[in-house]
């Protein structure tokens, strides 16, 4: 069940243009952290079953668009899908978007696990609102939230947020390109080594850290769709392929 926002709050300016996911599924308890957090500016949805938790994210997978939400937080115990397994599925789909798990499982060895299927930061469900903020303002420094990251390299930026590249000064105009989740991996780290020659291998390690399959052919095919998006916003060559499956980013 969705707990929607009041009209007048939900055009309130948000000062730190963060917004959370919270899925949880004590109404009390629930609408203290929601209150919490609007008292820091943070825009909250806060949905109370696990199953519609996930058809948020999943809807975005599957129109291939991006993270709307900046940060989330799950309760372990949710109805429907539970907020560990509203973790695994997101990190077994490459989806990098903080995770903190409140929870009344206190256990060290739940923590573990926790921690253990992809959770950023792992909190007891009794905790002070002050320190619950301050976990996630902490989420915020480790991932750069408080603006929106940003990478550039010659006439490319990669933007974080939203997992795009924005083309400038290409043969069209500025354009915004949405990448998949491979793709982005892939580019950031041929843009972290411009006019080098890359071993497909070492973009497969790339990959291999964010958990992606690891397939001889997976990093040919990421480079090709790559290439062809790029080269249809008119960045020429991009991309160079050489032989022995190596690679190279020609600054534009």
């Amino acid at each position: 069940m969705l707990i929607s926002q009041h009209p007048n709050q939900s055009t309130q300016k948000d000062k730190n243009n963060i917004k959370i996911l919270l899925a949880e599924d004590d109404l009390d308890f629930g609408a203290a952290v929601k209150r919490a957090l609007k008292q820091h500016n943070y825009l909250v949805n806060w949905v109370t079953d696990g199953t519609e938790a996930w058809t948020l994210l999943e809807n975005q997978l599957l129109e291939n668009q991006h993270n709307q939400y900046t940060l989330a937080i799950f309760d372990w115990t949710l109805p429907g899908v539970t907020g560990l397994e509203l973790c695994k599925r997101l990190r077994e789909t490459n989806n990098r978007l903080p995770v903190l798990m409140l929870t009344a499982k206190d256990r060290i060895e739940d923590k573990i696990i926790g921690l253990d299927v992809g959770a950023d930061d792992y909190l007891f469900k009794f905790c002070t609102m002050a320190e619950l903020v301050a976990r996630l303002q902490a989420l915020q420094r480790r991932y750069g939230l408080f603006q929106q990251p940003q990478k550039t390299v010659s006439n490319l930026t990669l933007n974080y947020n939203n997992t795009t590249v924005i083309s400038h000064d290409c043969a069209f105009e500025k354009q915004e390109i949405p990448l998949t989740n491979k793709e982005f991996y892939v580019l950031e780290y041929l843009m972290n080594h411009p006019n080098q020659i890359v071993t497909g291998d070492e973009i497969r390690a790339q990959l291999q850290k964010m958990n992606s399959e690891s397939c001889s052919c997976v990093v040919a095919t990421q480079v090709r769709a790559l290439r062809q998006k790029l080269t249809n916003c008119g960045c020429s060559n991009p991309i160079e392929t050489l032989q022995g499956s190596r690679y190279r980013f020609n600054l534009i």
